[in-house]
């Protein structure tokens, strides 16, 4: 089993090769450094250039970029309950929001002059964005990451209200943000914003690079180089003269630095993209769960009968109907479906604790609702079903060739050899998951000897759940 196994590449840092990719990234990430560094040192050749346009679009872009990034974390924050990935996705939020209001502040755009609050909206969200980065790398215990989790979305709301606050307050022309003086280079704000991003970010690629040192993920690797570039940004963002060469550079470090998460995203096996940020407890942690296996009994007779296009229409008419009561009714999380079987589970996230109750009655829905369309067709098989409870590790399975999220143990084993032993039609339950079922009408089937395991399993045909 390979748990949050990562994907391998040329900058998995495995072997000669690897070392070399690292090295030839770390001389890479020296060169912005070392262009500011003369830029500054020869004003001559810090050339100027005032295009507006161009302003406007390269910062649209990066955040673009972030806004894509933003939402894809998001998704899989709340699919899984990851609290890192949450911190992660809050991090290209700031950092989206506050570049489309500095897009704004391009003269012409909304203000004939940009003010201080446009001006400052880049580097103000660069060092929020580098807050959210720095709390992403921390390991943080269960018990804190599900209190995140479960504020999550009253956080995201404040971000979201303060960087509206911020644009409204600079369209408005609110003070302190009015100053039509744009903040210079080295000037009191700018140092102080870039000192506080600095410092978060160098925060975060101390952690993320023991974190890719213990896991080798090139996703890792482009989340540390992408932190160096926006620390360096912030670099420029200190000490670059507004419009002049030094000013742009920190405008295509951002860039580069969301190109190149985005790339490392994009290079993600599809099913589980951010599994190699996923805290240990999302990786291969210890749920209370229960999980339900359905089949269609008779299939391969009826394959043998039918065609492939009725095969297809029979499974995708049964599999409409029966996903949904599995989804949005009881919370249940369709696992997979492979051909006829169906498998689902039912707490994998540990934030639903009558999930026995919850199976037992997706099951029934199930039983019902295909029923009705068997009635219709004669010849088509019925669903068989078991649900048993108990403890399994949630996790990453798998490796470059394709992961998945599942569950696993004998728990779910013993769900799959209850179907089995499941009558046509019915629904058969293991000895926790009936135990659990205050007031449901079930019939004992006494111990029942499941294929491959050494000790009998109590079992009941479960009838109805109050």
């Amino acid at each position: 089993m390979a748990v949050g196994a990562g994907h391998p590449g040329p900058l998995d840092g495995r072997g000669s090769s690897g070392t070399a990719a690292a090295l030839l990234l770390a001389g890479s990430l020296l060169l912005p450094v070392a262009a500011l560094g003369v830029l500054v040192l020869e004003p001559a050749l810090d050339g100027s250039w005032e295009h507006h346009p161009a302003h406007f679009w390269l910062v649209l872009a990066a955040g673009w970029l972030n806004a894509m990034l933003a939402y894809a974390t998001a998704g899989a924050a709340r699919r899984r309950a990851d609290a890192r990935v949450f911190l992660v996705s809050l991090a290209f939020l700031s950092a989206a929001g506050f570049l489309g209001l500095h897009a704004l502040a391009t003269p012409g755009v909304l203000l004939s002059a940009a003010n201080a609050g446009f001006a400052l909206a880049t580097p103000l969200g660069l060092a929020v964005a580098g807050g959210f980065a720095a709390a992403s790398s921390l390991e943080l215990a269960p018990d804190r990451a599900n209190r995140l989790m479960t504020h999550a979305g009253s956080i995201r709301g404040v971000l979201l209200l303060m960087m509206a606050a911020w644009g409204a307050a600079s369209v408005a022309g609110l003070p302190p943000l009015d100053d039509p003086d744009v903040p210079e280079r080295a000037s009191g704000p700018l140092i102080a914003i870039a000192v506080a991003g600095i410092g978060l970010y160098a925060f975060a690629v101390v952690r993320y690079l023991a974190l890719y040192r213990a896991r080798r993920s090139g996703m890792l690797l482009c989340m540390v180089a992408a932190f160096v570039l926006l620390a360096e940004a912030m670099v420029a963002v200190a000490f670059g003269r507004n419009w002049h060469a030094s000013w742009w550079e920190w405008h295509l470090l951002m860039l580069t630095a969301f190109a190149l998460v985005a790339w490392g995203v994009h290079r993600q096996w599809h099913e589980e993209r951010f599994s190699d940020l996923y805290l240990p407890d999302t990786a291969a942690g210890e749920r209370d769960v229960s999980v339900l296996f359905a089949d269609l009994a008779g299939f391969t007779r009826f394959s043998e009968r039918h065609d492939p296009p009725e095969i297809a229409a029979m499974l995708n008419t049964y599999f409409d109907v029966a996903i949904p009561p599995l989804v949005r009714e009881e919370n249940g999380e369709v696992d997979r479906i492979i051909g006829d079987a169906l498998m689902a589970t039912f707490n994998r996230r540990g934030d639903e604790p009558d999930h026995a109750v919850q199976a037992a009655r997706a099951a029934l829905k199930i039983q019902k609702a295909t029923s009705a369309i068997a009635d219709q067709h004669p010849d088509w098989p019925r669903f068989r079903i078991g649900v048993n409870t108990g403890p399994a590790v949630a996790g990453v399975i798998g490796a470059s060739g394709g992961r998945t999220h599942t569950v696993i143990g004998d728990t779910v084993n013993v769900a799959a050899r209850l179907e089995n032993e499941a009558p046509v039609g019915g629904v058969v339950v293991g000895p926790e998951t009936a135990r659990r079922l205050a007031g449901a009408e079930m019939r004992p089937l006494g111990a029942l000897d499941v294929k491959g395991r050494s000790e009998a399993v109590p079992a009941r045909l479960l009838e109805s759940v109050p």
